[in-house]
Order: C-alpha cells, then sequence, then structure tokens
C-alpha cells in the first residue's frame, strides 16, 4: 500500500470512499504520480496538478494548484478567497459528476504539460 493510500484509510465512511475513488482516477486512469506534501496527498505530471484536502466537516476539497489558469467552463471550481488555488467539495461519492471532473482533469493535465509552471512567490 503506498503512502497516500495508507493515509485515505484512515478516514471513514463517504470521506474514505471519495479520496479512494479520485485516488484511482488520478493515479491508475490519468497516470499521475502520488506524494505526500504538507501530510496530505498531492498528484503530480510534469508538476504539481491537483490534492486532496479532507476537511474535519466529512467533506474533501479535490483543489487544483494551477486553478486560475484554467477555463472553469464548467462552473465547478470555486477560488474560495485564494489568488492561485481552485477547488471542488465534495461530501458524498454519488455528488461526483463524473464527465465534468474528467473534463477539469483533461485541461489541467494538458495545462501542466505544454505551459511549464513558474512559482509567482518571491
Amino acid at each position: 500500500m503506498t503512502e497516500a493510500e495508507d493515509f485515505i484509510y484512515q478516514f471513514e465512511d463517504d470521506q474514505r470512499e471519495i479520496m479512494l475513488y479520485l485516488h484511482t482516477l488520478l493515479t491508475e486512469n490519468l497516470n499521475l504520480t502520488e506524494k505526500m506534501r504538507y501530510k496530505i496527498p498531492f498528484y503530480f505530471g510534469k508538476s504539481w496538478i491537483c490534492y486532496l484536502n479532507p476537511d474535519k466537516k466529512g467533506n474533501v476539497e479535490f483543489a487544483f494548484v494551477r486553478g486560475n489558469e484554467l477555463s472553469n467552463e464548467q462552473g465547478l471550481l470555486e477560488n474560495k478567497d485564494r489568488k492561485q488555488v481552485y477547488s471542488i467539495t465534495f461530501s458524498k461519492l454519488q455528488d461526483i459528476p463524473e464527465d465534468t471532473l474528467l473534463e477539469v482533469l483533461q485541461e489541467a493535465i494538458l495545462l501542466d504539460e505544454t505551459i511549464p509552471y513558474e512559482s509567482k512567490r518571491k
């Protein structure tokens, strides 16, 4: 079992189901690499693409590191007063709009593959 899977299995019920679903989608279907950073699972292509952040209320925030650069044509992403990271919060597995989420993921992966990430921090 990977470090990210160990992390996911610490949670129960809906949080575990959501994170397992997204983890499998990202690692097996989209071939992203997982790494634990800041004590949560991040997923990489050439650079950081997204991460899973469970909250204390039983939800899972699925965040895109370069969310501000995505089109958000689907209207799923929220910035939550952040300049760069945009996310979607899920509370139940059946709340995940699979096809729409795949569109956002494909765009995030394409962005990662075609435009190198440059940190804005100085």
